[in-house]
């Protein structure tokens, strides 16, 4: 589909059940068509031996693969984009290092636009690493192709600047017996909005979504998903959890599944943890399960969110250990079950890491 055949919807109001916890007017424009198109962001690319990695123009046939995009935001920035970054895993090649694409904006200015197609071939298994650093003004898509019993560790860190501002999509297709886990991380950035998009072609499709976010005081972190469950005997599991601290913090988590008529057999589970840290800071949380047969392996949803845990730092301080250092204990195990299940050390560290330096804010 080309630029010129992509027609808009109307910008959203705020009204609408999707938008209705973001605040538009710190978009900058993305959402109703006044952003200013002069802001840059780079890719820099450091691929894993056997992974190709190109860029190529808007026309090139591989892109688009994954469905339409739907969200107003998401059309824009597959109208806008020039270039693409398209990786590729060849059919049975079994990458042992991760690929890393570093996004990095260079200023806030102006709007930025991407497009980031992943492509495993059948029986191939990879990881592929988005880290999104720098100022930035950014609207990308995100397309992945996880072709029959391939398996793809896909990982998407926003560690923006403060002055940063990112809407994203990713369209998540997965074959038959294919694998995927995706992982989120935000903590950087003054509005992040992510969407995640899950669906299956064949039977036997595996999909975990896991989230990890910290939100400080003004930030707006919003992630939302959708598993589209609409070929039997597949599985999701959705685990996201985030903290907050700091007047005017913001987290907005919400979980869409929907389970269609002809998905018999669907394994799906999705949960959500919040930590508020201290006054001023406010999370929402909305899971949704849509069930549309009553021939399922298994369908459910949990969703909390609370303050600190008094037994488990009555505990802590029992023990000799200060109210303070407890507190900051208390956050790390909170975090510690979604970091274990990344599975590459490299990450596991960076994440420990940026989380003791929020800590060190922690009262």
């Amino acid at each position: 589909m080309t630029a010129a055949q992509i027609t808009l919807p109307p910008a959203p109001t705020g009204h609408e059940e999707e938008w209705r916890f973001t605040p538009l007017r710190r978009l900058r424009g993305l959402h109703d068509g006044t952003a200013r198109p002069h802001g840059k962001v780079l890719v820099e690319v450091l691929a894993a031996d056997g992974v190709s990695v190109e860029t190529v123009g808007r026309d090139d046939p591989r892109i688009g693969r994954a469905g339409a995009f739907t969200d107003r935001v998401a059309l824009a920035a597959f109208a806008e984009f020039d270039r693409a970054t398209i990786v590729t895993v060849p059919r049975e090649h079994v990458a042992t290092e991760p690929t890393v694409l570093t996004l990095r904006g260079e200023n806030a200015d102006g709007a930025a636009y991407g497009h980031v197609v992943i492509d495993l071939q059948p029986f191939a298994s990879a990881t592929v690493v988005l880290d999104h650093q720098g100022s930035a003004t950014y609207a990308g898509n995100v397309e992945a192709h996880v072709a029959d019993g391939a398996s793809l560790t896909l990982i998407s860190l926003q560690d923006w600047a403060d002055d940063s501002v990112h809407l994203g999509h990713q369209r998540l297709v997965l074959g038959r017996d294919a694998r995927l886990k995706g992982v989120t991380v935000t903590f950087g950035g003054d509005l992040v909005r992510l969407f995640p998009h899950v669906s299956y072609t064949a039977p036997g499709g595996d999909a975990e979504l896991l989230g990890l976010y910290f939100a400080d005081q003004g930030q707006h972190l919003e992630h939302r998903s959708f598993v589209d469950h609409a070929v039997p005997h597949c599985r999701s599991n959705v685990a996201y959890k985030g903290a907050l601290q700091g007047k005017g913090a913001h987290t907005v988590w919400v979980g869409d599944v929907l389970i269609r008529p002809e998905a018999v057999g669907t394994d799906t589970y999705e949960l959500n943890r919040n930590l508020v840290l201290s006054d001023g800071a406010h999370a929402d949380s909305v899971p949704n399960l849509e069930i549309l047969t009553g021939e399922v392996a298994g369908a459910g949803h949990a969703s909390a969110t609370g303050r600190f845990d008094d037994e488990q730092l009555f505990y802590l301080q029992a023990r000799g250990i200060p109210a303070e250092e407890a507190r900051r204990l208390v956050v790390r195990g909170f975090f510690a079950e979604i970091i274990a299940r990344i599975g590459i050390p490299e990450v596991e560290a960076r994440l420990l890491a940026t989380i003791e330096q929020e800590l060190e804010t922690l009262a």
